[in-house]
């Protein structure tokens, strides 16, 4: 295929359907359905507490540690890989490899459990999936400026995000329904010829519901790999246009290993001489560990602290929730765009802060499904807008260069070290309080401190 021309409509869009590609990931294994399932696993427990690596963990804290845990991997291998990949020019084959490991980290889930022999191999499933994700979204990112013109930019990243939540609904409608109702889908929901001749309703309904209910699990197991598949079949076409990177004719040595990082302690430098750039990247480090704690913990706060009255409730109510808020982000990333584009980047953003901040208040005294359903909707309108216009705020602010790989490497490291600490910061509340109630509320305070320092950044490159 031949080379498109930067700013054309084939690349960009082809670029963005990368987010419809790997949002199924996002929605069904990080927002909804593994959450979910990852709950069911804990329902015989009246503490929900899980042995591994030789402690006894709070269920919600293990996996927002492990979380944690691959933010930090990612945040210092992908300076390195980033610094490979520029130094070589093949920063496509790097999101390829992520891709995969992602994909089939997202089909290891089938096997996920709990037990003493098995919880180690299915985190590693886990961490597979998540690493996976973020780790090719540094090397998808750095492809912006490399493919729009700088006023391209926040129309094309809006519409990246708003392609990845139609996508990703779509798949996620395709696994409730399977969910709810795995009948319709083959899974066996028959019970034992005895329990049906007994005459017994009281037992016979009980045997119905327990063979319902197994074959709902059955179906979240049999979602994660149609998510690994999506992910990985429809990534294809991105792949098939997207420019290989700039070639440089290097091979891979020893000394290139450490080269990423290298390359950020010149950033580093760099950004010394553009405060702009500085000032805004110290705001969005400190605002996105809050919005990315939020996002990777709701629905296990939603399982833990609503009142949803029984099982089946709490599953409708937790998807439906999901789903709201994927729709509304739709919304949400467009109106942010127009915003942008008419009070500017920064003014909106503080904007979309403030009701950040004003979520983790509501969130701390919520207790009915419908309260969540609100909180929801309003989740749903800030998130894509906060993450599109963060992306795009970034690519405009950045200096004259064709080293984009390594500022956006950057990037991705402020943002993953920051998910690190508050992710500990939320896990360790949760673990010694056992309320994930006052842990939301600590957020507001990296809220706070995002808005003042928003307010800082100048208007003009200095």
């Amino acid at each position: 295929m031949s080379k498109l021309k930067k700013g054309s409509k084939k690349l960009l869009n082809a670029w963005a359907f990368y987010d419809w590609a790997n949002s199924v990931y996002t929605l069904t294994i990080a927002s909804s359905i593994f959450p979910i399932f990852y709950s069911a696993l804990f329902l015989g427990q009246t503490e929900k507490t899980v042995l591994a690596f030789g402690i006894v963990f709070k269920s919600t804290a293990l996996i927002t540690y492990v979380t944690a845990f691959t933010f930090l991997v990612v945040a210092f291998t992908s300076p390195i890989l980033s610094g490979i990949a520029d130094y070589v020019g093949n920063k496509k084959n790097f999101m390829k490899f992520f891709c995969y490991v992602g994909g089939l980290g997202c089909i290891g889930l089938y096997w996920f459990g709990i037990e003493p022999d098995e919880i180690h191999l299915s985190l590693l499933f886990y961490f597979m999936g998540l690493i996976g994700y973020w780790g090719s979204l540094v090397f998808y990112n750095s492809y912006l400026p490399d493919i729009a013109y700088p006023e391209q930019q926040d129309k094309i990243s809006a519409k990246g995000f708003s392609m990845g939540y139609l996508g990703s609904v779509i798949l996620l409608l395709i696994n409730l329904a399977m969910v709810m109702k795995p009948d319709w889908f083959g899974f066996d929901t028959s019970i034992s010829a005895e329990i049906a001749e007994s005459g017994d309703k009281e037992k016979i309904a009980i045997a119905i519901q327990k063979a319902k209910d197994s074959a709902s699990f059955e179906a979240m197991k049999i979602s994660f790999i149609t998510v690994g598949l999506w992910w990985i079949l429809f990534s294809q076409y991105t792949f098939c246009v997207l420019p290989k990177g700039s070639s440089k004719g290097h091979k891979v040595t020893k000394a290139v290993v450490f080269n990423g990082l290298k390359e950020l302690k010149l950033v580093w430098i760099q950004l010394n001489d553009n405060l702009r750039l500085k000032r805004y990247l110290i705001a969005f480090f400190v605002f996105s560990m809050a919005v990315q704690t939020i996002m990777l913990v709701a629905v296990y706060f939603g399982e833990e602290e609503i009142a949803w009255g029984s099982s089946d409730a709490k599953t409708q109510g937790l998807i439906t929730s999901i789903l709201v808020i994927q729709l509304v982000a739709i919304a949400g990333a467009v109106l942010t765009s127009r915003a942008s584009s008419k009070f500017g980047n920064i003014k909106t953003l503080i904007v979309v802060n403030f009701i950040w901040m004003a979520l983790c208040f509501y969130a701390y005294f919520m207790e009915t499904p419908m309260q969540f359903y609100i909180a929801a909707s309003l989740v749903g309108l800030v998130m894509g807008g906060v993450q599109s216009l963060a992306r795009s705020t970034y690519s405009k602010f950045l200096p004259e260069t064709e080293d984009t790989t390594s500022y956006f490497s950057f990037y991705d490291v402020a943002e993953k070290i920051g998910i690190v600490i508050g992710m500990v910061i939320f896990a360790t509340i949760d673990q010694i309080t056992g309320s994930m109630r006052n842990a939301i509320l600590f957020l507001v305070v990296f809220f706070l401190a995002g808005i003042l320092l928003l307010f800082r950044v100048p208007k003009e490159k200095l």
